[in-house]
């Protein structure tokens, strides 16, 4: 049965790369007669809340403070966060529900250069797990496992007190059939190149004798190449994203805070149109081959014209340029900023993708280290983290040498025993 359930899997990577490296692939899909016109891309993996933390709070992150993971969600975060710098090492289980060797698992880091500056740098890698290649007649041609992975490097500058700005840098690898031939077109691994530009404020201020601590940030991530996996001119767009989010922060007395997030994310990718169709339900096409689209825009254009285009390329308007808009929100209580209570939603429209989901967990400093546990709970269209636990474990490096100048001072007045 796990055999059945990989080559399943295996067979559903094969479908999609041949989806999105044909041009007849992606026009015939009659999604959209059914009102559906969900956007997809290569490498959806760059869009996987790594952390436990903001995975508890509906993938709510670009303006969260303090936030060790900063990397993934807005570089320019990382001047504002606390301490001088900390590791930060989780793991997401992925499709638990049908095989148990497929997930994600990311390691980061950051470090201040002074009180204005700061550079981190960030691994993720997803495994799909063993996968067995066969022929045609079921015999086995092998063992292989599937794997995709990302590192960049950020680095953020404060403007002033209160404003920075931040950059990342992104290597994308992709390897999801090691060159297995389907129909004398192999499959290789496909790569890109991409960037992050992020900005971000935070200020506080009283209210009604409360102090209110208060940020937002924007960030547009993963700007960069198409990829492809055949030798097809048809490349795919990476999920470029444009988040905006607002954070809020009430201290309520010297033991207990709590925090509320919001934030709005948009793929900055062409959307598909609805092509012209003839009696028989067939696509037409021009003179010259094309086919012809009778709403929207052409989905094949370079990167820079696609995000821009992904305004206002919807088929229907503004009302389907609105439901292209996911909301995460998230909820954050601490006691005494050693143990944290933690809940979110996140929301998809039912015509792109229609995720839906709640969200939960808890987290716990104490000294040195940091754990944080999440949640998730499907809704709308089941999701792979559906009743599945995720961790986060962190290091934190002022902690330590704290401790260990403590130590060392306790060691020299220590009397000597006789």
């Amino acid at each position: 049965m796990k055999d059945i359930k990989k080559s399943i899997i295996f067979g559903m990577i094969i479908l999609f790369v041949f989806i999105n490296n044909s041009l007849k692939a992606q026009i015939t899909n009659t999604s959209q007669l059914s009102g559906s016109n969900t956007i997809t891309t290569s490498v959806p993996f760059l869009m996987i809340s790594p952390d436990a933390r903001t995975g508890a709070m509906g993938d709510a992150g670009v303006a969260m403070p303090d936030d060790l993971n900063a990397n993934h969600w807005n570089a320019a975060k990382l001047p504002f966060n606390e301490k001088q710098g900390a590791v930060s090492i989780s793991y997401t289980p992925w499709l638990r529900a049908l095989v148990p060797d497929v997930s994600l698992s990311y390691l980061s880091a950051y470090g201040k250069i002074n009180d204005k500056s700061a550079v981190a740098a960030s691994l993720r890698y997803f495994s799909l797990g063993e996968i067995q290649f066969t022929d045609n007649f079921g015999s086995s041609l092998g063992n292989y496992t599937p794997n995709e992975f990302a590192g960049d490097v950020a680095y953020a500058q404060k403007l002033s007190d209160n404003f920075s700005v931040g950059i990342a840098f992104r290597f994308i690898y992709s390897n999801l059939a090691g060159g297995f031939n389907q129909s004398q077109s192999p499959i290789n691994p496909g790569t890109s190149y991409a960037g992050d530009i992020t900005c971000y404020y935070k200020n506080d201020k009283i209210i009604n004798k409360y102090k209110v601590n208060y940020a937002w940030g924007t960030a547009i991530t993963n700007i960069g190449s198409k990829i492809t996996y055949t030798s097809s001119q048809y490349a795919n767009f990476i999920p470029i994203n444009l988040k905006v989010g607002g954070y809020a922060q009430v201290e309520i007395d010297k033991y207990n805070t709590i925090a509320f997030l919001l934030d709005f994310n948009k793929l900055l990718v062409p959307t598909n149109p609805v092509y012209q169709r003839d009696a028989n339900g067939r696509i037409t096409y021009d003179a010259n081959g094309r086919p012809i689209i009778s709403s929207g825009a052409d989905p094949n254009v370079p990167v820079i014209q696609g995000m821009l285009q992904s305004f206002s390329d919807a088929p229907g308007g503004l009302k389907e340029e609105l439901q292209e808009i996911n909301i995460s929100t998230g909820v954050e209580y601490w006691y005494d900023k050693q143990f944290a209570l933690r809940t979110g939603y996140f929301y998809e429209n039912p015509n792109k993708g229609n995720r839906q989901y709640l969200t939960m967990g808890m987290g716990i400093k104490y000294n040195v280290f940091g754990l944080d546990a999440a949640y998730l709970v499907s809704f709308g269209q089941r999701n792979p983290l559906d009743n599945t636990l995720r961790f986060t474990l962190t290091f934190d490096f002022d902690a330590f040498k704290t401790q260990n100048k403590t130590e060392d001072k306790n060691n020299i007045f220590e009397a000597p025993v006789n």
